[in-house]
């Protein structure tokens, strides 16, 4: 049910319980709505998120957290759970996972969320979700100096995004793969790597993944 869905049937249910008397459809609207604000407070998290990379991107010094996105995914995940909605609770388990990967460096907070998100994706057939855990988990086992690891997550990862046609997202994936190879004396591996990356984000216009892409280049 779409959001537009849900707010129609609140005012449905509530002229119901107004003209009825029936109040105990009201319960039913409120669920409703509490679907649809978790809804909105995970897409404004992951707004902010965005802004957040785009900022770095850009050069110049790091950027701030933004102090509104952590408790945007908390509340997310709160009402996820009241209403026993595993998927969006696992996709917000994730996001407050990258969070703390991503903008606080804190693998140490940020593996744990991710775990779990990634059992409740793989729990309820969400592959995106799943896919996307992995990738960051392989990207901290990376960062903790366990290259093997790291591989296996980052491939499963681009396996499940593969399935799921997200093509960007497996050639940023041979990003990570290619400095894993640099890193055992596969130089040769890695740069076919990079090579496959950048014809998969030229083909599917990602520009920001061609430019991470030519910059590995000049690191490898």
């Amino acid at each position: 049910m779409s959001a537009g869905d849900r707010i129609g049937l609140a005012r449905t249910l509530y002229e119901r319980a107004v003209f009825s008397g029936d109040v105990s459809v009201l319960a039913d609207a409120e669920r409703g709505l509490d679907a649809v604000e978790a809804d909105v407070a995970l897409a404004r998290g992951r707004i902010l998120h965005a802004r957040f990379l785009n900022e770095r991107g850009s050069g110049g010094s790091s950027p701030a957290e933004d102090p509104a996105e952590l408790p945007l995914f908390e509340r997310a995940i709160e009402l996820y759970r009241a209403l026993g909605d595993v998927r969006g609770e696992g996709e917000a388990l994730f996001w407050i996972g990258c969070l703390h990967q991503v903008i606080r460096r804190d693998n140490e907070a940020a593996v744990p969320e991710l775990e779990q998100s990634r059992r409740l994706a793989a729990q309820v057939g969400d592959k995106p979700t799943q896919a996307e855990a992995l990738r960051h988990l392989g990207i901290a086992a990376h960062m903790a100096g366990r290259p093997d690891e790291a591989r296996e997550r980052l491939e499963e990862s681009s396996r499940l995004f593969r399935e799921i046609g997200a093509l960007p997202v497996v050639a940023a994936n041979m990003i990570g793969l290619a400095y894993i190879a640099a890193g055992q004396d596969r130089r040769a591996d890695a740069l076919a790597t990079l090579d496959e990356a950048h014809a998969i984000a030229q083909a599917h216009g990602a520009h920001a993944i061609a430019r991470q892409i030519e910059q590995a280049r000049t690191e490898i």
